[in-house]
């Protein structure tokens, strides 16, 4: 498949959602109606953080990238967080994911990210193979303290 890497646009909005649902039971979570609208404004806001870069192959949106580019306390650029990446099923194993880590990693040298970092479960097999073709995993262990 040959992929265009580019912004998320409002027109992507309904396959973005059906996107973003695939993900989010892949994960098994249900997120409240109120997130999913708040994610979607902040991707389409210029000033936010959170960015989206889509896949399209042929018209059709195949997959996703969400990131947060933040300042840090190790470097002195900027690095650049993947949150979340995610292909439909049916495309995986042809080169969309590539894309997207591809286009990312160019955009780290681009802007100057000091990094680009992510993670993934420990149980997720067919993301762990991707990824490693990128950089193999470092030894952190990952905490979570929620607000509820």
């Amino acid at each position: 498949m040959s992929c265009t890497i580019r912004a998320a646009l409002p027109s992507d909005e309904a396959t973005w959602r059906q996107l973003w649902r695939g993900y989010c039971d892949f994960y098994g979570t249900q997120l409240p109606e109120e997130v999913t609208n708040r994610t979607w404004k902040r991707i389409l806001d210029p000033d936010s953080q959170v960015m989206c870069v889509v896949a399209e192959v042929d018209g059709q949106v195949y997959g996703f990238a969400h990131c947060v580019v933040h300042e840090n306390t190790w470097e002195t650029q900027a690095v650049c967080y993947l949150e979340d990446l995610y292909v439909t099923p049916a495309a995986r194993g042809h080169g969309v994911g590539t894309a997207l880590l591809e286009w990312l990693r160019n955009a780290m040298r681009a802007e100057g990210w000091a990094r680009l970092y992510w993670m993934t479960k420990a149980d997720n097999a067919e993301a762990r193979r991707l990824y490693d073709r990128f950089t193999q995993a470092d030894d952190f262990v990952r905490y979570v303290v929620r607000l509820k």
